[in-house]
């Protein structure tokens, strides 16, 4: 066998070929197309394969993506497209390529790593931890609303990306794209694009529905006021005559608010996805740098032997799994398990950490 390793640029007709099979044997369309910067040619430094006599046996993707948050810029390493051939399972061969892709974000100098997967207790063995928090709301009923009024809806993706764009660059939180980006993502197969234009002629509101095999009925992109957004999905539903889901991060509280007054809404809360710590030192200093930004200037968190401490002076947390302090970071949690609840209650005003990743972002 040779590898894990990059795809020579000769074999990545085969490389998408492997994956069609594999993962999409029923589809009419391109893994490349369905995931167009994270398996586009463009990204083959970041696949690995293994082969044996010039066959593709196993599979993993990582997608290098810069998070912006209100706090602090994070590099995340997205993790996907992991399969194996039938007839060589059992033989580690996912995790081998699963552990060059996480030395690959090593060497890159990702803080994290995401992953969005069933099998939790595999990962977990990679010391992934579900964590973060994603909050759905399906919208059983029809419903109006007064900031529907003068505006234009429009389906399809034939919309300018740099309007496009312009909205999705407002979100405190997500990934740094670019229009081209945008442009590919708008021409994903099994995808639709919404849009709120108001009597100037001015995008206001965009949702999107669906992507490829993925996010099938969810509202995994949107952009605009919270009004606007409301407002689309007024139209959307009406549009579809039948129920809605719309997926958002925990800091949209405005919108969560707002959603979870109309009649028949439906609102429940799950995890953003799994995630695992690349760089741990990196990490601890952006988010002790943040910590004394935001007047907590003794805020300790450093690793000691193979533990980690955590807290203020005088009430510290030691925690012994990495896994465990995923969540502790990221969410979900209402309270810290520290001895004083002043101290808990000063380090809730910064925990968890902002973090979302948008369904585009999704491999």
């Amino acid at each position: 066998m040779e590898g894990p390793r990059s795809p020579r640029e000769s074999e990545y007709s085969q490389v998408l070929e492997f994956l069609h099979s594999h993962l999409r044997p029923e589809a009419g369309w391109s893994l490349s197309q369905e995931y167009p910067t994270a398996l586009g040619p463009t990204n083959l430094n970041n696949i690995r394969i293994i082969t044996e006599q010039g066959k593709v046996l196993s599979h993993a993707v990582l997608k290098p993506l810069i998070i912006k948050t209100p706090i602090a810029i994070l590099k995340a390493a997205a993790i996907g497209s992991v399969v194996t051939d039938s007839e060589h399972r059992g033989q580690g061969l996912s995790t081998k390529v699963l552990e060059e892709c996480l030395a690959e974000a090593r060497r890159q100098e990702c803080d994290i790593a995401i992953l969005w997967t069933n099998l939790h207790e595999f990962y977990r063995k990679l010391d992934f931890e579900l964590a973060g928090t994603e909050i759905s709301c399906t919208l059983e009923n029809e419903f109006t609303t007064p900031a529907a009024s003068g505006l234009k809806y429009i389906r399809g993706a034939n919309v300018s990306a740099a309007a496009i764009y312009r909205l999705y660059s407002q979100h405190t939180v997500g990934s740094v794209r670019t229009a081209e980006d945008i442009q590919k993502f708008m021409n994903i197969p099994q995808s639709t694009v919404y849009t709120a234009w108001d009597q100037t002629g001015q995008l206001v509101a965009y949702a999107v529905d669906g992507k490829g095999a993925d996010l099938t009925n969810y509202i995994h992109e949107w952009g605009g006021s919270t009004s606007k957004i409301i407002a689309l999905l007024s139209h959307i539903r009406k549009e579809k005559a039948k129920p809605v889901t719309i997926i958002f991060p925990r800091q949209s509280t405005n919108l969560h608010r707002q959603l979870k007054e109309l009649p028949g809404s439906v609102v429940t809360e799950g995890f953003l996805g799994m995630i695992k710590i690349i760089n741990q030192a990196g990490l601890f200093a952006k988010i002790k740098k943040t910590a004394r930004q935001n007047g907590l200037q003794d805020l300790i968190l450093e690793k000691q032997g193979s533990h980690i401490v955590f807290g203020l002076p005088g009430d510290l947390l030691t925690i012994s799994d990495e896994k465990d302090f995923v969540s502790l970071l990221f969410g979900p949690i209402s309270e810290i398990p520290l001895t004083a609840a002043a101290t808990s209650e000063k380090l809730l005003k910064l925990f968890p950490l902002p973090l979302w990743f948008w369904g585009w972002d999704s491999v």
